[in-house]
């Protein structure tokens, strides 16, 4: 009777066991069809939302800012669809390849731009659009250097592959140039040291091979022409692989997605547009003309002359140095002396009567003017913190108010409360009346005193403000993250 009692039990639990094991698998495989069911909606969500959130590396060829102005390879590859798509680009910076990947694969961007070549390991993980071209992996190392005491008239210069071996070679953490070597030690039967460098990427990594910090690294081909332009003592005539593509990287299982991406790039890059875009970097003459320029975030660190007086006094009225450097930029384009027609002068374009206002006894002295300028948008804010209280929400209307002027501003709210829409809100809310302010029904409505309005200039001027502030904040990282405007 024990031995019947056992074997019932037995039975029982391997049946628990085969049913748990089935509902796990089976919720497993629902999760994976609801992932790829998910991916396949995202062309309609992107274009729903006209909005395309995008990671890019911050360096001197794809992504940074020259004179205030955010440039670079795959930024103006990104603005040339957007514009075409009618899509906002919200740009995203880092370095770090498995961060970015990551951050795609949990939905955080919706696109990887860089310089990324295709691989059969990547593939696994991500979908690649049509390629921009080719590239292959190259060693960088110093150029020969004769001496008295080298012999063979060089020093430490790599000539073939085969020589590699029994050297160090330093190279971006967990990129595929660790795999190249890896792979490469083993073709050529001598071990090669690879050291990862989980703080820089390939052109800091270059500019250590220039100084002489380190021996070699690896970069793409196409990256390594570009620097080694900047960097004359290098030499990138060693490939160590094959020719590969380089493209623009998404997620798994969304095929509308990448059929909409590759239907646009093979058509843009028959166009004239593209041309000049590529020219514009990889051509001697264009990069070098921005390349060592002082106004280059990334050989410079600095947006204009005046970004250590904007720095001091926006610290001083705690506000943040690179939001009032993208007013200066919209208002004067840093030049001091600008004058409208309308009597606006200086840095911050201060009217004759705001500059009374805040004592600006010389309104093109630098000083004196961003001075004046951020304390009239200090006093905008405090006129809209009751109304508005989100920080972030209410530097829009501060923005339009320094732009067009308060009166206008509070029409357009009152304008909002009328026909129900939210007076706190500016998006598709107070900037709807801010830009139809310009038509007789919103215009000469009772409850609007200032009138006329030409609205569509402080709408774009706020749009153009908040999105190269992002830019600024994107390329000069290293600033504390302060209030978007004053407390």
């Amino acid at each position: 009777m024990k031995k019947i009692v056992i074997f019932i039990s037995l039975i029982t639990t391997a049946g628990l066991f085969l049913s748990l094991f089935f509902v796990v698998r089976n919720v497993k495989q629902d999760n994976v069809e609801g992932i790829k069911s998910h991916n396949k909606n995202e062309l309609r969500r992107i274009l729903s939302e006209k909005e395309l959130k995008v990671v890019v590396d911050y360096n001197s060829t794809n992504y940074f800012v020259y004179k205030g102005h955010p440039m670079g390879f795959q930024y103006e590859l990104l603005k040339a669809f957007c514009n075409e798509k009618g899509l906002d680009l919200k740009i995203s910076v880092n370095n770090n390849l498995e961060q970015s990947i990551e951050g795609l694969i949990e939905g955080e961007y919706d696109l990887i731009a860089r310089n990324m070549t295709v691989t059969a390991e990547r593939n696994r993980e991500m979908e690649f659009a049509e390629s921009w071209g080719l590239t292959r992996q190259v060693l960088v190392q110093r150029k020969p250097v004769k001496t008295a005491s080298s012999g063979s008239g060089v020093i430490n210069y790599i000539s073939e592959q085969i020589q590699l071996g029994g050297q160090t070679v330093v190279v971006p953490e967990k990129s595929v140039y660790s795999q190249r070597l890896r792979s490469l030690s083993n073709e050529i039967g001598n071990p090669i040291t690879v050291v990862e460098d989980s703080l820089n990427g390939p052109e800091q990594l270059i500019a250590r091979v220039a100084s002489g910090e380190i021996d070699y690294t690896v970069c793409d081909e196409n990256i390594g022409r570009v620097l080694s332009r900047l960097y004359p003592s290098v030499d990138i005539s060693i490939p160590i692989s094959f020719n590969q593509k380089y493209a623009w990287a998404i997620k798994k299982d969304a095929p509308n997605w990448k059929s909409y991406l590759n239907e646009w790039i093979n058509e843009f890059k028959k166009t004239s547009h593209y041309r000049i875009i590529y020219n514009k970097y990889f051509s001697d003459f264009s990069y070098q003309s921005f390349a060592l320029n002082a106004y280059n975030t990334i050989s410079g660190e600095q947006i204009s002359d005046f970004d250590e007086i904007i720095k001091e006094i926006a610290s001083y009225y705690q506000w943040d140095w690179r939001l009032i450097a993208s007013v200066v930029m919209q208002e004067s384009g840093f030049n001091a002396d600008a004058e409208s027609w309308m009597g606006a002068a200086g840095l911050m374009q201060l009217m004759p009567g705001t500059a009374e206002m805040y004592n600006v006894d010389d309104v093109k002295a630098p000083r004196e003017n961003i001075r004046g300028g951020i304390e009239y948008l200090s006093w905008i804010d405090e006129i809209f913190q009751p109304l508005v209280p989100d920080r972030a929400e209410r530097l829009k209307f501060v923005l339009a108010s320094y732009n067009v002027g308060i009166g206008h501003v509070m029409d357009a709210r009152k304008l909002a409360m009328k026909y129900n829409h939210d007076p706190s809100v500016w998006d598709g809310n107070v900037e709807f009346f801010v830009l139809n302010k310009s038509l007789p029904k919103y215009y000469s409505d009772p409850v609007v005193r200032w009138g006329y309005c030409r609205g569509k200039e402080p709408v774009n001027y706020v749009d153009k403000i908040i999105d190269r502030y992002q830019h600024y904040r994107n390329t000069l990282p290293g600033e504390p993250d302060v209030a978007l405007a004053a407390n």
